[in-house]
C-alpha cells in the first residue's frame, strides 16, 4: 500500500516499521493514558469504586498491546481476537455503570496519545518527523478507532438492554412479592432496597388503575409531576390490574424539598389527567403495609362507577370500600333496608328513593330537602312518613340513618 500525502510518499510497511519501537513501551504508554483518564474524570471513577480504576489500568494495557500488534502488522485489523477485547470492554463498562460517552472519550484519548507517542519517537534531531509516515499513521489510527468504537457501542448497548430487562424483571418480581405480603418479612427488606432503591421503612403509596378497556391510562403526565415533587413511581401489571408503588426520593428534581407522601397529594396529582378509575392508599409503615394498601386502593377504585375517570383516596371512600370488600353484604343490606321501597311501582319507588337521598344529604331536614327537590316542605314530610312506615326505620335513629345511607351507596354501585 502506497499513499501520496504530499511531497513524500509512505507505504503501509513504512508505517508498520515506525510503530515497532513502541511495542516495548506499550505498558508505559497505557499507564500514561490511564493516568490522564483518571485525572480528567475522577468524579465518575470515584463514584463507581476503586475496582474500576484497576480495571481501567489493566484494560488500557491490553488495548494498547492489541492496538500495536495490529498497527505493526502482527495481527489483522478487525480480527476476532482484537474485536473480542472491544466487545468485552463494552459489556463490562455497561455492567459497571460507566456512561457510554465516557467510554468513547477514553478510546479517543487513547488513540490520540498513542499517535502522539509515535510522533515523539519519530522526531529527528531537527525536531521534524517523517511527515508522510506520520500522516498515514494518523489515518490508520483514526480509521481503526472507528471500527473499535462501532464494535464497543454495539456490545455496550446490547448489554445495557439486557441489564435493563433484568432490572425490570427484578423490580416486577419484588412488586409481586410485596402485593403478596412479603414486605412484612424483615429479611426481605434488603431485596426491596436493592431492587427498588427505597427505604423499606419509609411511607409508600399505592396507585391502582382500572383501565376499563382503555389501552392508555394517561398516567405519564402524573408521573412527571410526581418526579418534580421528589416522588418516584414504579408500575407493574398484575392479573390485568395496573398498579404503582410511590416512594419519596432524597431530593426533588428541581432541588426543592421532597413533598410529604399523603393520599390527598396523590389524588390531586393523578386525578385531573388520568383516563381510568384510580384508587389511592398510603402505607405509613412502609412496604410492610403495601399488600394491605394494594387491596384498599383496589377497593377504592372499584367504588367508582364504570366509565368514570379520576382518582379517589381510601380515606375519602371508607363506607363504599367496606361494601366493596364484602360483596355478600350489599344484597342483604338492600333487602333489609330499601327492599320495601324498591318493591313499589317504579315511579313511586324512584320518588321515595330520591326523597330519602335528599333528606340524608341535609341531615334529615325536610325544609332543605324540599328546596333541593323543588317541592313543598309538607310533601317531603308526607314522603318521609311513607318511607319510615314502609322500611320500619327512622331517620331520628343514628343506626337506622347509617344503614339507609349505606344501602343507598350499595344501590348506586
Amino acid at each position: 500500500m502506497r499513499v501520496d500525502v504530499g511531497p513524500g510518499r509512505a507505504t503501509l510497511e513504512d508505517v508498520q516499521r515506525a510503530w515497532l519501537p513502541l511495542v516495548e513501551q506499550s505498558d508505559q504508554i497505557a499507564d500514561s493514558i490511564t493516568l490522564t483518564l483518571l485525572e480528567r474524570d475522577a468524579a465518575v471513577y470515584d463514584q463507581v469504586g476503586p475496582d474500576l480504576r484497576a480495571d481501567v489500568r489493566e484494560s488500557t494495557r491490553v488495548h494498547i498491546r492489541r492496538g500495536l500488534e495490529v498497527l505493526t502488522g502482527r495481527r489483522p485489523a478487525g480480527g476476532s481476537s482484537a474485536a473480542q477485547v472491544w466487545r468485552e470492554t463494552g459489556r463490562r463498562r455497561a455492567q459497571q455503570g460507566v456512561p457510554l460517552e465516557l467510554v468513547l472519550n477514553a478510546y479517543t484519548v487513547g488513540a490520540r496519545m498513542l499517535w502522539e507517542a509515535l510522533v515523539a519517537h519519530s522526531q529527528r534531531k531537527d525536531g521534524r518527523g517523517d511527515e508522510p509516515v506520520l500522516l498515514l499513521a494518523a489515518r490508520i489510527v483514526w480509521s481503526n478507532l472507528d471500527v473499535q468504537t462501532a464494535v464497543l457501542i454495539s456490545a455496550y448497548r446490547r448489554e445495557s438492554a439486557r441489564l435493563t430487562r433484568v432490572d425490570l424483571q427484578r423490580q416486577q418480581s419484588v412488586l409481586d412479592a410485596l402485593v403478596e405480603g412479603r414486605g412484612a418479612d424483615p429479611e426481605y427488606a434488603a431485596e426491596v432496597r436493592d431492587a427498588l432503591g427505597i427505604d423499606p421503612d419509609a411511607p409508600v403509596g399505592c396507585l391502582v388503575a382500572l383501565l376499563d378497556g382503555e389501552v392508555d391510562a394517561g398516567l405519564e403526565p402524573s408521573e412527571d409531576r410526581l418526579e418534580r415533587l421528589g416522588l418516584t413511581v414504579r408500575w407493574h401489571v398484575r392479573g390485568g390490574t395496573y398498579f404503582g408503588l410511590v416512594a419519596a426520593s432524597s431530593r426533588g428534581a428541581t432541588g426543592a424539598a421532597v413533598s410529604p407522601l399523603a393520599e390527598d397529594l396523590l389524588v390531586d396529582v393523578v386525578g385531573p389527567q388520568v383516563r381510568a378509575r384510580v384508587g389511592v392508599c398510603v402505607a405509613p409503615d412502609g412496604v410492610a403495609g403495601f399488600a394491605a394498601a394494594y387491596q384498599l386502593a383496589t377497593r377504592a377504585a372499584e367504588t367508582m362507577g364504570r366509565g368514570t375517570t379520576g382518582a379517589v383516596a381510601v380515606s375519602q371512600r371508607l363506607p363504599e370500600v367496606l361494601l366493596a370488600g364484602s360483596p355478600q353484604v350489599a344484597p342483604l343490606l338492600l333487602r333489609e333496608t330499601l327492599g320495601p321501597l324498591l318493591a313499589q311501582p317504579e315511579a313511586q319507588s324512584r320518588t321515595l328513593l330520591d326523597t330519602l337521598a335528599a333528606l340524608l344529604r341535609h341531615d334529615g331536614s325536610p325544609t332543605h330537602a324540599a328546596e333541593e327537590l323543588y317541592c313543598h316542605r309538607n310533601t317531603v314530610i308526607y314522603r318521609l312518613k311513607q318511607i319510615e312506615e314502609l322500611t320500619g326505620r327512622s331517620l331520628a335513629s343514628p343506626r337506622d340513618k347509617l344503614l339507609l345511607e349505606l344501602a343507598l351507596m350499595a344501590r348506586d354501585r
